[in-house]
C-alpha cells in the first residue's frame, strides 16, 4: 500500500510538471521529493545490484559453487552423464562441468561496465517505471538494455576459457549428437553459446536477488537514498 502511495504521488507530479509544479509531497512525510531525486534513488538501486551480482559471481566458485547458478550439463547430456560416473568416469564429467562453470566466472566482470553505463544512461521515464514495477523491474531493465551486447562480449572470453583446457572439442562432439536426436536443443548444441547463455541467466537473477532484497529491506541497505524512494 505505501508503494502504491509513492507510485500514485510520482505519476501525479509527473503529470503536474507541465503546470509548474517543481516538486511532490510524499504521503506521510514531511519533506518534499523530487522526481531527480527519486531518479537518483533508483539509480543507485540498479548500480548497487548490478555491482553485487558482479562481485558475487565473478570470482573463484561464483557459479560452481551456488547452486542457484550453477550450470550442469543441458538436457539429456545430464543423463548421460550420470552413465559416465557409473562407468568410472566422473572425473572427466567433474572437469566438463567445472570447466564450463569456471568460463562463465571468467566472463562475468566484463559484465559491469555495460551495466554502470546502462545506469547512467536510464532516463527519468525509466526511472518512474522501475518504481511502479513489480519486484522484478530493475532485472527487467538490465536484461532489456544490456543482455544483447553482454552476449556479445561474454562469447569471446567464454571461448578463450573453454580453448584453454580443449572443453570445446570434447563437448561438441557430444553435444551435437544429442542435438541431432532432439536430446539436446540446438543452442546448447555448442558449449560457448551456453555458457553464455547460462551465465547471463545467473547475473540477472543475482540482480533480481539484491533487488528484491533492496525493495523488501531499503533501511538495511544503509543509503539514504535508498531509503527515501524505496522506504516510504
Amino acid at each position: 500500500m505505501q508503494r502504491r502511495q509513492f507510485t500514485s504521488a510520482l505519476c501525479a507530479h509527473l503529470l503536474a510538471r507541465s503546470a509548474g509544479l517543481a516538486a511532490l509531497v510524499m504521503p506521510g512525510a514531511a519533506r518534499a521529493l523530487g522526481e531527480t531525486q527519486a531518479a537518483a534513488g533508483v539509480r543507485a538501486a540498479l548500480e548497487r545490484g548490478a555491482e553485487s551480482a558482479v562481485s558475487l559471481l565473478g570470482r573463484p566458485n561464483g557459479f560452481l559453487a551456488n547452486p542457484k547458478v550453477h550450470i550442469p550439463l543441458p538436457g539429456a547430456l545430464e543423463s548421460a552423464a550420470s552413465i559416465l560416473r557409473s562407468l568410472g568416469q566422473q572425473r572427466v564429467v567433474d572437469d566438463l562441468v567445472t570447466s564450463m562453470n569456471r568460463a562463465a566466472e571468467a566472463a562475468v566482470p566484463a559484465a559491469k561496465p555495460l551495466l554502470l553505463n546502462a545506469v547512467r544512461s536510464m532516463s527519468v521515464e525509466d526511472a518512474v517505471k522501475i518504481v511502479r514495477g513489480s519486484d522484478t523491474s530493475v532485472t527487467d531493465f538490465f536484461a532489456a538494455k544490456t543482455r544483447a551486447p553482454l552476449a556479445e562480449k561474454f562469447l569471446p572470453i567464454v571461448t578463450q576459457e573453454t580453448q584453454k583446457v580443449a572443453l570445446t572439442a570434447k563437448y561438441d562432439a557430444v553435444a551435437s549428437k544429442g542435438a541431432a536426436f532432439g536430446l539436446v536443443r540446438p543452442e546448447d548444441a555448442n558449449v560457448e553459446q551456453y555458457v553464455t547463455r547460462k551465465a547471463l541467466d545467473g547475473l540477472f537473477l543475482m540482480i533480481g536477488q539484491e533487488e528484491r532484497k533492496i525493495r523488501s529491506d531499503p533501511v538495511g541497505t544503509g543509503s539514504a537514498i535508498l531509503r527515501e524512494v524505496f522506504g516510504q
